[in-house]
């Protein structure tokens, strides 16, 4: 019963770190960049985009596909960099735990 105790307090830890883990993402932030920073978007750990900024160098009333494309690029650049930082921010606390799902 002893070793009972012991893994429910230590599942109780580490539900209590994943939550403020959690809780820190929404803090982190990500730019993600296209055109060589023509377009950036800011993101944080739960993927939220929080800023779009766009250098008037990219504003091109006869190519507004370009600048569709450049948003889409720096989109989908910020959501890989978001997915990178909360597997490395959530694996501190799931280092050698083995749960399916988890990222």
């Amino acid at each position: 019963m002893k070793n009972m105790n012991q893994l429910m307090k230590q599942a109780k830890k580490l539900q209590e770190d994943m939550t403020r883990a959690q809780e820190e993402l929404g803090t982190m932030l990500v730019t993600g960049s296209a055109g060589g920073g023509a377009v950036q978007i800011e993101m944080n750990g739960h993927r939220k985009v929080q800023r779009v900024k766009i250098s008037p160098d990219a504003v091109d009333g006869e190519d507004v596909e370009m600048l569709e494309d450049l948003l889409l690029t720096a989109l989908r650049d910020a959501e890989s960099k978001a997915e990178a930082l909360t597997e490395t921010h959530l694996s501190k606390y799931t280092k050698g735990l083995n749960l399916p799902g988890m990222f």
